[in-house]
């Protein structure tokens, strides 16, 4: 089998404020805002990072969520970032912390109600 060489690129989202929805995600990820009019793109902030691009909505928001982001950060840092997000205007939606050894996470969503994680896994012994 051969090894792949796929990474992500940018995540693709439609809002009903696509510059509100930049400048969340700008502040929670520390992506730089680019673009103006209708559309906003926030470049990766690093190598390893994602870009984020927001586009107007053309239809009346979808009642479930078929897919969702999952930010990882360190182990010991989940609540300070959860904290940090919901003074940035997520909205506090439930924890995971005992289902699963390998990780804890917390589920939030966003100004405009779309549902992301902070997970952190515990450094391996």
């Amino acid at each position: 089998m051969t090894s792949s060489k796929i990474s992500l690129g940018a995540i693709n989202m439609t809002a009903e404020n696509p510059q509100a929805q930049a400048t969340f995600w700008s502040a929670v990820t520390g992506n730089e805002i680019s673009g103006g009019g209708d559309s906003f793109y926030l470049a990766p902030n690093g190598p390893d990072g994602f870009g984020m691009f927001f586009q107007p909505s053309s239809e009346p928001r979808l009642q479930s969520q078929d897919s969702h982001m999952d930010l990882t950060v360190p182990w010991g840092s989940r609540e300070e970032e959860v904290r940090r997000a919901i003074e940035l205007g997520a909205t506090y939606k439930w924890d995971v912390l005992e289902e699963h050894e390998h990780v804890q996470w917390t589920t939030l969503a966003d100004p405009e109600g779309n549902l992301f994680c902070i997970a952190e896994h515990p450094p391996v012994s």
